[in-house]
């Protein structure tokens, strides 16, 4: 695979991934744990990588001047546009929800190149999910995931109707239900419960249905937490 400024080019390390995952079609599981082992033998090269305490003390202070009102608006020059058109070295990988009130950039201060966002409603996770957060870990040498939901969340209000939905939105929803479920054990019905729950179920499903997040966690290249957003105040609040 060619190398572009230290990283695997995203063109190659997607044909790579194709090749395999035709082969595992055709050759079964074996083939496809072969798959997982292959990609998560790639190694980032971040000339200056970002500890995962490093970057929630990034998330969370650009949250702060957020919320204050005074944003610094970093990475936004010109200058820094042409520069992360060579390559980026995003610090962070988000799992947020779709809501278009919580645009992650925005709420915690960052610029062009800084995070990697992956955004789904209810912040569910799904196999394009974590094909993409592996991309950002592997490839372009993020050591964070942070799941971001938040309160009064749309998709977790569906996912308590349990009532049916057109077209593929019932997909989400039952992504969603499991953490119902949770709650139920704790005897509350809860929303916001059910939206904290909802946030640690799919952070736990990361590694659990990835052996490549799986095993850059269990070397310490990897942290993943789960955070939920305040749409009426703006504040961010890491809860696992």
């Amino acid at each position: 695979m060619s190398r572009i400024n230290g990283f695997c080019g995203r063109r190659d390390f997607l044909k790579f991934a194709s090749v395999v995952s035709i082969a595992a079609t055709a050759f079964g599981d074996s083939c496809l744990n072969t798959k997982q082992t292959a990609i998560a033998d790639i190694h980032a090269v971040n000339p200056n990588p970002v500890s995962p305490n490093e970057a929630i003390k990034r998330l969370l202070d650009g949250n702060q001047r957020f919320i204050n009102q005074k944003p610094k608006y970093p990475d936004q020059s010109l200058e820094h546009l042409r520069l992360v058109a060579k390559a980026q070295y995003p610090f962070a990988a988000i799992l947020g929800c779709a809501d278009s009130r919580v645009p992650a950039e925005i709420v915690f201060d960052q610029g062009l190149g800084d995070l990697f966002v992956v955004r789904v409603a209810g912040n569910v996770v799904s196999d394009t999910v974590i094909g993409s957060l592996e991309y950002s870990t592997t490839v372009l040498g993020s050591q964070l995931i942070v799941v971001l939901g938040h309160r009064r969340c749309g998709a977790v209000a569906e996912a308590i109707k349990n009532e049916p939905l057109p077209g593929r939105i019932g997909l989400i929803i039952e992504g969603i239900k499991p953490s119902i479920e949770r709650v139920k054990f704790r005897t509350s019905d809860n929303m916001q419960d059910i939206v904290i729950a909802n946030i640690e179920y799919q952070r736990e499903k990361l590694p659990e249905s990835s052996t490549i997040l799986a095993k850059l966690l269990h070397e310490g290249k990897l942290k993943i937490v789960g955070a939920c957003y305040d749409i009426d105040t703006g504040k961010v609040n890491i809860i696992t």
